[in-house]
């Protein structure tokens, strides 16, 4: 599957389908964006259960910044709208692979469970 393009319009409701969305957030100046852009493509191709997106940061500036995006690229996964990781950085396709699985695994009921307890206690 090719990566689409995130925008303000259609971020909530790529993030809240059943799919597991994973995000690149990067710019066209930036060096280390430009490595991680084919890592991020090869992924796309390699596991087509799941939602590739990239926004470009600089053309969605509030998106971004509503995200709390400091640095770039930063990688997000999402399940059911629930952020499940958020990292900078360069990632290797075997660190998508990993953390994508791992997503996939997760029992959700549970993570809903444990984010309400955290928010009721807190």
């Amino acid at each position: 599957m090719s990566t689409i393009t995130i925008t303000e319009s259609n971020f909530e409701s790529t993030i809240q389908g059943d799919k597991i969305v994973i995000l690149d957030f990067w710019a066209s100046w930036c060096g280390p964006c430009k490595t991680f852009g084919p890592i991020f493509e090869k992924a796309s191709t390699a596991n087509e259960d799941v939602i590739f997106g990239k926004v470009d940061t600089e053309a969605e500036q509030a998106l971004a910044g509503s995200l709390g995006i400091r640095s770039i690229p930063t990688t997000m996964i999402f399940r059911e709208g629930v952020l499940l990781f958020n990292q900078a950085g360069v990632l290797p396709g075997a660190g998508i692979d990993e953390i994508l699985q791992k997503a996939r695994e997760l029992d959700m009921d549970q993570v809903r469970a444990e984010i309400a307890a955290k928010q009721k206690a807190g």
